[in-house]
């Protein structure tokens, strides 16, 4: 299995994995992140998940099943899991002897509870299809669909959701939501030691981990929003591993001796989403200004400035490997072009297109897109935001204009579809009329071919009209310091952080 999102449901299927016997070696050392986003405690909590949060969950919690090195979807809590020939029932087998830092017990009471209080991206989803979630006993769990749906297993067992991370239902009981994510408590290879707002995440090893005793006795998570500070403190040897080090700073990190840059290819796409187009009186709504948009942006130009030339230029918010991609034809670069189809849809002169928002952390990405648009006469008002802040206010529909976004979550081309295009999704404004019903007839349909074929219509109608000014997909690029011996970065396969954490190494002294 490639990956998650090609699961299909042919006949009983039970996936189960060999584990190594945990190490008894005693952790040592402390191992330094310098991460290029403000953490914030709801990403201490699975209900609340998206993409970002994986990279504290991996230490912290665990799955039932999740990406791990050489699988995209790889039994952990679960030691396995079956399907039934008609699609409808998936069963899990939970580990014997695993437990939380608290000492409690791992069990499908808590699987039971941790799905049915996760509210994160892919709530609505998941919860639209499963019809029930049984406890058979403590290690037995059994989840009826109401229909077949053939991406259960894209959302449960991969990045695309939190929903498979499990909690400790007595004690979120006991504390309550709020005082989970001030003290949480997981089942993961590190438990928390404590946070302080804008400045550091402490977590020590929890050495009755059932995959394997962590290496490293310490993680620490420093917030350092700005590159440039990242890179100095890469380089002072207060970090080992830097996150985001693009452009001349990448650059800088290759030069430094003792010093290496880790360039991953991942499944993270960036593109520009108009919220405005469903709005008649909004000049986005003309396809002929997306058009314009579009044919305005140098690429190449800025994937050699921001990536030095490693992501890839794409037409499509979906990633290249994803199941059931359908490669649109590229948007070339015409600035001439872009101002005849300005000129055609009724501003000769351009207009004002208000705020364009985008996170702070991708602002030397988003800037260079607001300055093409302007060179063709597109003016906008770049505003940055925190990302707990931009993506609470993108979820919540109170953005507007324009926005530059990204998504890292796994799955196929139905799962990102399902979040950003088809009526309901979780980032959509607007949608579709014949989009949203191609997207229904493929839910249901079991049928690969059939179903691949109605995945690639509705991405050609997305490419038509024009919905997205799609950017790149990117290629992760990260510092590491001398000391290190494994990083972790690029061992779960198209993964943009560190892990699994249990694996990462210091070199010896």
């Amino acid at each position: 299995m490639k990956h998650a999102g090609q699961l299909m449901v042919p006949a009983i299927l039970v996936m189960s994995i060999v584990v190594a016997s945990p190490v008894a070696a005693t952790p040592e050392g402390q191992m330094t992140w310098a991460v290029h986003v403000s953490l914030a405690p709801a990403w201490f909590d699975p209900a609340e998940t998206q993409f970002t949060s994986f990279m504290l969950l991996y230490a912290l919690h665990d799955a039932l099943v999740k990406p791990m090195p050489g699988s995209a979807i790889t039994p952990s809590l679960a030691e396995s899991w079956s399907a039934s020939p008609d699609g409808l029932v998936y069963e899990f087998v939970l580990r014997k002897g695993v437990r939380f830092h608290n000492g409690d017990p791992v069990t499908t009471d808590d699987v039971k509870f941790s799905f049915e209080r996760y509210r994160g991206t892919a709530a609505p989803a998941l919860k639209a299809h499963v019809a029930v979630v049984e406890v058979i006993d403590p290690h037995r769990i059994r989840f009826r669909l109401k229909q077949p749906w053939p991406d259960f297993m894209a959302y449960y067992g991969t990045t695309a959701a939190g929903s498979g991370w499990v909690v400790p239902k007595k004690y979120v009981e006991k504390v309550g939501d709020e005082g989970f994510r001030k003290v949480p408590i997981g089942a993961g290879p590190y438990r928390f030691v404590s946070f302080t707002p804008g400045v550091e995440l402490v977590l020590e090893a929890f050495d009755q981990y059932w995959r394997k005793t962590p290496s490293v006795k310490r993680l620490v998570f420093k917030v350092v929003p700005d590159e440039t500070t990242r890179f100095a403190t890469l380089k002072r040897g207060d970090a080992d591993v830097a996150y985001a080090m693009r452009g001349e700073l990448g650059e800088g990190v290759r030069r430094t001796p003792g010093l290496t840059l880790k360039a991953t290819p991942v499944s993270v796409t960036f593109w520009v989403v108009p919220l405005d187009q469903w709005d008649a009186k909004s000049p986005w709504h003309d396809r002929r200004v997306r058009l314009a948009a579009n044919h305005a942006i140098d690429r190449h130009a800025m994937n050699q400035a921001e990536y030095l030339g490693l992501a890839r230029i794409t037409g499509s918010i979906i990633p290249a490997g994803y199941p059931f991609f359908w490669a649109p034809p590229a948007y070339g670069l015409d600035p001439d072009k872009a101002r005849q189809l300005l000129a055609e849809a009724g501003y000769p002169r351009g207009f004002d297109a208000g705020e364009y928002f985008c996170d702070v952390s991708f602002t030397s990405a988003a800037e260079p897109v607001g300055n093409y648009l302007k060179a063709v006469g597109i003016r906008t008002q770049l505003r940055p935001l925190e990302r707990a802040a931009f993506v609470g206010r993108y979820q919540d529909k109170k953005l507007k204009n324009l926005v530059f976004t990204a998504s890292a979550a796994a799955g196929n081309a139905a799962t990102r579809i399902e979040q950003y295009v088809a009526g309901g999704g979780f980032y959509v404004y607007g949608s579709y009329p014949d989009i949203d019903g191609l997207f229904r007839e493929q839910a249901a349909e079991v049928d690969r071919r059939k179903r691949e074929t109605i995945l690639h219509q509705i991405q050609q109608l997305i490419h038509d009209k024009a919905m997205f000014l799609p950017i790149w997909q990117t290629t992760a690029l990260h510092g590491v310091g001398a000391r290190v011996a494994e990083s972790g970065v690029g061992l779960i396969a198209e993964y943009p952080f560190s892990a699994p954490y249990e694996d990462v190494r210091l070199k010896a002294k």
